[in-house]
């Protein structure tokens, strides 16, 4: 079995009644996709930010959802190589936090990436990773979670994420959460935090899903360049 990420031991004491939200939130953010991408067999993919995992229903759920396995490429910084077996044509590249995608520009029609934006650091970081992903693609698809969300399902805590920023991590230290303390493995954005990372001459729609009413997630598309 493949050994767990980083992201997933500070996981893993998550109630089920989380994983189920969370699994159920990637399934309607999927439906958007299928709805709003003009994709079909012979369009190609890159998924940025798939993970070591395989234990989690919602791990990697693009690779489980998507119908042409073999058309995508996907990218972490941790080993996804167990995804080449699993799902037979698809291709695997390990690469380094923080760094140029090795790929030319406009390389896939399409980018995928699913809860990522929030994990690469500060507001300069988010904007450097944005970039990238515009850079090597036709097309985007990028999801974040809400941060106005009461439930911040990483910590599984309720409500205390609405603090300003610095009290919150603070916060989170001193109940010994100090991975999700720290901005370059948590940094939550709003509707217009998302916003602000996307490029001013990039058009970008953003909606959302609701999960027992309140907006969960957001999701970003569009062209990557005009």
């Amino acid at each position: 079995m493949t050994e767990i990420s980083p992201y997933y031991k500070n996981s893993a004491e998550k109630i089920p009644l989380t994983s189920k939200i969370s699994y159920s939130a990637r399934k309607k953010m999927f439906d958007i996709f299928i709805a709003q991408m003009n994709f079909n067999e012979n369009s190609s993919v890159l998924d940025v930010g798939v993970t070591s995992d395989d234990q989690f229903n919602e791990s990697n759920y693009f690779e489980q959802f998507y119908p042409y396995k073999n058309k995508i490429v996907c990218v972490g910084t941790e080993d996804g190589s167990h995804l080449e077996k699993k799902y037979p044509g698809l291709k695997f590249l390990l690469v380094r936090p923080g760094e140029k995608l090795p790929f030319s520009d406009q390389s896939f029609d399409i980018v995928f990436s699913n809860a990522v934006v929030e994990h690469v650091g500060n507001k300069q970081n988010q904007q450097f990773f944005i970039c990238e992903l515009l850079r090597v693609s036709k097309h985007f698809f990028m999801t974040t979670p809400n941060r106005w969300f009461p439930m911040e399902l990483h910590t599984s805590l309720p409500l205390l994420h609405w603090l300003p920023k610095g009290k919150y991590r603070k916060l989170l230290s001193r109940l010994g959460l100090n991975y999700w303390a720290k901005e370059e493995n948590l940094n939550l954005l709003d509707k217009r935090g998302f916003f602000e990372v996307f490029p001013q001459d990039v058009f970008v729609e953003i909606t959302s899903i609701r999960t027992f009413g309140f907006r969960s997630n957001l999701i970003a598309y569009g062209k990557s360049r005009l």
